[in-house]
C-alpha cells in the first residue's frame, strides 16, 4: 500500500509539472478580480528592435495600435481587465520637404568610358582635376532627353594622390598541368576534344581532328571569368603554334561579355589577330597586342572555337594567352554630387552634400561599412562634420546631407538623407518623427488602444454639480455638498443611484471636455459613503454628442 501511494504521488507530480506556466496563466485568467495596474513606459531601442521596427518609429497610429499590445502582453503578463498602460513611442512624421527628392533621384555611376572623354587616362578623376566641373559635360552626353528639374546623383572616383599609370598583364593562362580543371570546354561535334600537350619544356593546350585519319570536329575552350573592372585599354596577346593547316579559318578565336556556361547561349565576337601562324610548322608565334578596349569595365571570357573536316585536321597548340591593360594604382575617394537640369544645361544642386568614403572614415565608426546604422545614426556624427566643413556658418544656414544607412529590419542598405539648420551656435537635423502618447486598456482578454481620461472630481466639480441639481435632488445634493461625498445608503434619503450619478457627472465632463470628440472616454473617482468612506469609479463615453455610461 506504501508503495501504491508513492507512486500515485509521483505521477500526480508529473501530470501537474506539464505545463506550469499554461496553468498559472489560466488560472489568473479565471479569477473573478485579476490583478489590475496603472503605468507609463516610453519604448526603447530594444523595443523597436523586438517588434522589427529597425528604424525606431512606426509608420503611423494604426501601426503602433497593431504592434504595441504584444509588447504589453510580455511585459505585463499577469494583469487584466481594467489595467491600463500609457506608451510613449516615436511616429515617423516625414522627412524635410525636398529630402525625398534626393533620395530617390536618379543614380548615375561614371563609367570608365566617361572617364577617357573627359581626358582622363585613368578611371576616375586627378587630384588636380574640379570632377564637378566635367560631370556636367558628361551628364549632358548620357541625357540628352533630360527635362527641366531632372535631378540626377553622379557617382564617381576621385584620386587622393596622382595615381601610376603603365602596362600590366590582367590575366595570364600558361596551360601547364591540370589546367583544363579552371577552363570550360564544350564539344559540339566529334569525338577528339581539348586537351593537354608538353614537348621539350613547353606546355600548352592541344587539340587535332586527325586520328589515323581526318574528321569532323567542333570544340571549344573557354578561359575562366577575365574582370577588367577598373583597367583600361585593354588588350589580348597569344602565342600558338599551327601545323597540318591549309585554312586557318577553322581556327577562331572570341571574346564574350555574357558567358552564360554554354556556347550557344552567349554572345560572341571573334578576335582577327593578324599576327598568325603559316600553319605548317611546330613553331610558336607571338601574335601582336589585339585591341579589347571596347570591353574595358567588364568581366569576359576568352574562347577558342576548333574545327575540322575529313579533309582537313590541323594540329592547334596554344602556349600562352595575356590579357594586358593600362593598370592603375592610387588611393582615390568615393564621392557623389548632385545636378539639377535647369532646362538649357547641368547645374550643381546648392546647398546639398553627398557623404563621401573620406567622410565616414573621419567620422571613425561609420568608416567600417561606409554607412550609417541603428547602432551609429547620423545625427550623432552629421553636426560635428558639418562643423569642420563650415567654420563660419551662420545663424539659419542649411544643408541636406544624403548618406547611406544599413536598416537591419530591412536588410539593406539604403539612401537616406536630411536638412540640418545652424541654429544657436550648433547644426540640428530636421526632426522626422514626434513623441506621440497613446494609451492601452486590458479588456479582459488582450490589450487593445484606449483613449480612456481618468478623472477624479475636485471641490469645483462637487460645488458644479449642486448648483445644477439642487432644485432636482434637494436631499442628496445638499449631503453632497455638506461631505463632498455621495451617499450610496439605499435606505438613507440622500441616496444616489447610479443613473443620478451620471446625470451628475455629465454636467461636469460638459464643463470640463466641451469639444470631447465623438467616442472619447473617462472613468471618473468619485468619493462615496456606504457605511464607511471610499471610492468608486464610473465609465462615461461621448455618444452623438452625449455623455452616457460606458458599458
Amino acid at each position: 500500500m506504501k508503495k501504491l501511494y508513492y507512486l500515485s504521488f509521483i505521477v500526480l507530480s508529473l501530470f501537474m509539472a506539464c505545463e506550469p506556466m499554461e496553468d498559472i496563466n489560466e488560472e489568473i485568467d479565471a479569477q473573478a478580480n485579476p490583478v489590475v495596474g496603472k503605468s507609463e513606459y516610453t519604448l526603447t531601442e530594444d523595443d523597436y528592435e523586438t517588434l522589427d521596427l529597425g528604424y525606431g518609429s512606426f509608420n503611423s497610429d494604426d501601426e503602433a495600435k497593431e504592434l504595441i499590445p504584444s509588447l504589453l502582453a510580455e511585459m505585463y503578463p499577469y494583469w487584466g481587465e481594467g489595467s491600463s498602460v500609457t506608451v510613449t513611442y516615436n511616429l515617423y512624421v516625414g522627412s524635410a520637404e525636398g529630402v525625398d527628392e534626393l533620395t530617390n533621384a536618379t543614380v548615375y555611376d561614371l563609367t570608365t568610358e566617361d572617364y577617357l572623354n573627359t581626358g582622363s587616362d585613368a578611371p576616375g578623376f586627378y587630384p588636380e582635376v574640379d570632377a564637378n566641373e566635367e560631370i556636367v559635360d558628361v551628364l549632358a552626353t548620357n541625357f540628352p532627353n533630360a527635362e527641366e528639374g531632372d535631378v540626377i546623383l553622379a557617382t564617381y572616383d576621385h584620386y587622393t594622390e596622382v595615381p601610376t599609370v603603365g602596362l600590366a598583364t590582367v590575366a595570364q593562362y600558361e596551360f601547364s598541368a591540370g589546367f583544363l580543371a579552371d577552363f570550360t570546354t564544350e564539344s559540339i561535334t566529334g569525338d577528339e576534344v581539348w586537351g593537354e600537350g608538353s614537348y621539350g619544356g613547353a606546355e600548352y593546350a592541344l587539340i587535332s581532328g586527325y586520328d589515323g585519319a581526318a574528321f569532323s570536329n567542333e570544340d571549344w575552350l573557354i578561359s575562366p571569368e577575365i574582370d577588367l573592372d577598373g583597367n583600361i585599354n585593354a588588350a589580348i596577346q597569344i602565342n600558338q603554334a599551327v601545323n597540318y593547316a591549309s585554312d586557318l579559318s577553322l581556327l577562331e578565336v572570341y571574346i564574350t561579355k555574357d558567358f552564360d556556361g554554354t556556347v550557344a547561349g552567349s554572345t560572341w565576337e571573334e578576335i582577327d589577330f593578324q599576327t598568325i601562324p603559316a600553319g605548317n610548322s611546330w613553331d610558336f608565334v607571338l601574335s601582336e597586342e589585339y585591341d579589347i578596349s571596347d570591353y574595358d569595365g567588364e568581366t569576359i571570357n576568352i574562347a577558342f572555337r576548333y574545327q575540322s573536316t575529313t579533309s582537313e585536321a590541323a594540329s592547334w597548340e596554344i602556349n600562352d594567352v595575356y590579357v594586358k591593360a593600362t593598370g592603375i594604382t592610387g588611393e582615390y575617394d568615393d564621392k557623389g554630387t548632385y545636378f539639377t537640369f535647369d532646362g538649357t544645361s547641368w547645374e550643381q544642386t546648392e546647398d546639398t552634400y553627398y557623404l563621401s568614403s573620406a567622410d565616414y572614415d573621419s567620422m571613425g565608426a561609420p568608416g567600417q561599412y561606409n554607412n550609417f546604422s541603428s547602432s551609429a545614426p547620423a545625427d550623432n556624427y552629421v553636426p560635428a562634420l558639418l562643423e569642420q566643413m563650415y567654420p563660419y556658418a551662420q545663424e539659419e544656414d542649411q544643408m541636406f546631407v544624403i548618406y547611406k544607412y544599413y536598416s537591419s529590419s530591412a536588410g539593406e542598405t539604403q539612401t537616406r538623407g536630411d536638412l540640418y539648420t545652424y541654429m544657436n551656435g550648433m547644426w540640428i537635423g530636421h526632426e522626422t518623427t514626434q513623441e506621440t502618447t497613446l494609451q492601452f486598456g486590458h479588456d479582459g482578454d488582450t490589450w487593445i488602444p484606449d483613449n480612456t481620461i481618468y478623472y477624479t472630481l475636485t471641490a469645483n466639480d462637487y460645488q458644479l454639480i449642486g448648483d445644477a441639481l439642487e432644485s432636482t435632488y434637494s436631499s442628496p445634493v445638499s449631503s453632497m455638498l455638506n461631505y463632498s461625498n455621495f451617499d450610496r445608503r439605499e435606505s438613507n434619503s440622500a441616496f444616489w443611484s447610479d443613473d443620478m450619478i451620471y446625470e451628475a457627472l455629465a454636467i461636469v465632463l460638459n464643463e470640463i471636455a466641451p469639444t470631447a470628440e465623438e467616442g472619447q472616454k473617462y472613468q471618473i473617482t468619485i468619493a462615496v459613503y456606504n457605511g464607511t468612506n471610499t471610492t468608486e469609479d464610473f465609465k462615461l463615453i461621448k455618444s452623438n454628442g452625449e455623455w452616457v455610461k460606458n458599458p
